[in-house]
């Protein structure tokens, strides 16, 4: 493939989109030209032969602004390969084990027939914005979880099936 691929999310505090931000390097690193944009300014996505499409999970759902642009391109990214992933868990389980998409993903992923899903592990921290986030850290469960060396060998991989398999 030579032409062009979308990185995008949905985040909230801007863990998930330190993500998405190394995923586009890792498959810049390819020789793939790659466009990083947050999930609710992505206008279109007809100028991209395929998408990375990312969302903060907060109480068992992506965010918001993630799940509308799946909703609102569907139709573009049925046509296209998509590799989906999440970012959440406050732990180091994402690390441990393989963590299923919840439940509005998983039928997304059927929907649109996405190559993949893969969940990272997520990031609190002081100054995050909402009550529930403040509550998460007043009670001493934040932190950073990122694994940033799984996080770049789940981009080589897309960048492989994109260079290699004639995604």
């Amino acid at each position: 493939m030579t032409g062009t691929v979308l990185v995008t999310y949905g985040t909230t505090n801007g863990s998930t989109a330190r993500i998405a931000g190394a995923i586009a390097d890792v498959l810049r690193g390819e020789g793939l030209t790659v466009e990083a944009l947050p999930a609710r300014s992505v206008a279109s996505v007809a100028p991209y032969d395929a998408v990375v499409a990312g969302g903060g999970v907060y109480a068992g759902r992506w965010q918001k602004h993630a799940r509308r642009f799946l909703r609102r391109h569907r139709r573009a990214l049925a046509e296209r390969p998509l590799w989906l992933f999440s970012s959440g868990p406050l732990d180091a389980s994402a690390a441990e084990r393989d963590i299923p998409p919840v439940p509005g993903v998983k039928k997304a992923m059927a929907e649109l027939d996405a190559r993949e899903h893969v969940t990272f592990g997520g990031c609190l921290e002081e100054g995050a914005k909402g009550p529930v986030a403040r509550m998460i850290l007043r009670n001493g469960k934040g932190g950073d979880f990122r694994d940033f060396t799984a996080i770049r060998t789940w981009a080589a991989h897309v960048a492989h099936e994109l260079t290699h398999e004639g995604a």
